[in-house]
């Protein structure tokens, strides 16, 4: 079996064996050093630097790359919550939304809590099957944060298709190493601050171009402010005479320094590949896998996932933590993420010590 290097070279150097990406992703070198360099100019210029909209734009535009979409079609924002409640509101009463049990809170919580929307949970292999004529929304992560699980994206999706059903894909745990198409959907939404490698505080919201083509409308931007207005200088005050074209009409006034640091690490992803950091993170995964074999121990099915979740090794996790080796606890299971910094050794160490 093949030993993989780490990805991206100086970029990283943790102190930790950093396992944990599905929690939240390492701080590349150069996103840290724009950081800190924002963080010099607010001291003169204040917090929204001396270019505010630049990196949010540039942000905007490096994400639209990765999942195959125009720029006009990516919201910039800070909260899945916040965009999935966006989602909700866009139904009219009485619809249905399907999901798969278990999944995320920050997707499916805003569709549950929405008055009048009936929120209908099945087991995540059987959701395109679940898929009926009544069904309004299938709103579904592409992989599961709980154990890794890889949702089926084109049996969905056709599922949908078939019974006029809108479309509504989290990939927070799978862009920036999951190969994505998100021209397939109607709407798309993501958590930067894991697998993006970006902080907290930066999320994008993405429209496919099926959402909004046949003459359909946009979705009524609920929470539009001044960042949302087709003119900037005169957005500032009243209500807005003519929200911006395309997706910007459901910007939020972003995080600033967010989005300094989001600029370099989408950029670093862009460097380096989503089919090459794939193929990197997978071959870690693989070679976990292979070692829980060799001990008797069976990870949750999640073929080819980064993410492997393994039940009866909880009580590995002190002694991991202890030793410096960063994973979670999740219900019962000890989910290690594998990512482009992670090498052979990183995993040959998490063996050795659970």
């Amino acid at each position: 079996m093949q030993r993989p290097a780490p990805l991206g070279g100086a970029e990283f150097a943790p102190e930790t064996t950093y396992l944990n990406t599905a929690a939240s992703g390492l701080l590349p070198r150069s996103s840290a050093d724009a950081l800190r360099a924002a963080l010099d100019e607010s001291a003169s210029y204040g917090t929204m630097g001396r270019d505010y909209f630049g990196p949010a734009a540039a942000s905007r535009a490096a994400f639209a790359r990765l999942v195959g979409l125009p720029e006009e079609r990516v919201a910039v924002g800070g909260s899945v919550a916040v965009q999935s409640a966006l989602i909700a509101a866009s139904l009219p009463p009485g619809s249905e939304v399907l999901a798969p049990e278990g999944d995320f809170s920050s997707l499916v919580n805003p569709l549950a809590v929405r008055p009048g929307l009936t929120l209908r949970t099945v087991p995540l292999e059987r959701l395109a099957e679940e898929v009926r004529p009544g069904t309004a929304l299938v709103a579904f992560s592409a992989v599961q944060s709980l154990d890794g699980r890889i949702a089926d994206l084109a049996a969905v999706r056709e599922a949908a298709r078939t019974h006029g059903a809108r479309t509504y894909l989290d990939v927070t745990q799978a862009a920036g190493w999951l190969p994505l198409r998100a021209d397939d959907f109607d709407h798309v939404v993501c958590g930067a601050f894991k697998w993006l490698l970006c902080p907290r505080g930066t999320t994008f919201l993405a429209f496919g171009r099926e959402g909004t083509s046949g003459g359909e409308a946009w979705p009524e931007a609920l929470h539009a402010g001044w960042v949302a207005g087709e003119d900037l200088a005169a957005s500032n005050y009243g209500p807005l005479l003519r929200t911006a074209p395309g997706a910007r009409r459901y910007d939020e006034p972003h995080a600033h320094f967010s989005y300094v640091a989001a600029e370099r690490s989408l950029a670093l992803i862009e460097e380096l590949g989503v089919a090459a950091i794939h193929a990197h993170n997978t071959a870690l995964a693989d070679r976990y896998r292979a070692g829980l074999a060799e001990r008797g121990l069976v990870p949750r099915p999640a073929p080819g996932s980064a993410i492997v979740s393994t039940p009866g090794l909880t009580d590995a996790e002190p002694r991991l933590t202890g030793a410096g080796v960063q994973v979670a606890v999740r219900e019962g299971l000890l989910r290690a993420a594998f990512h482009l910094y992670n090498s052979a050794d990183d995993v040959d160490r998490l063996l050795k010590l659970i």
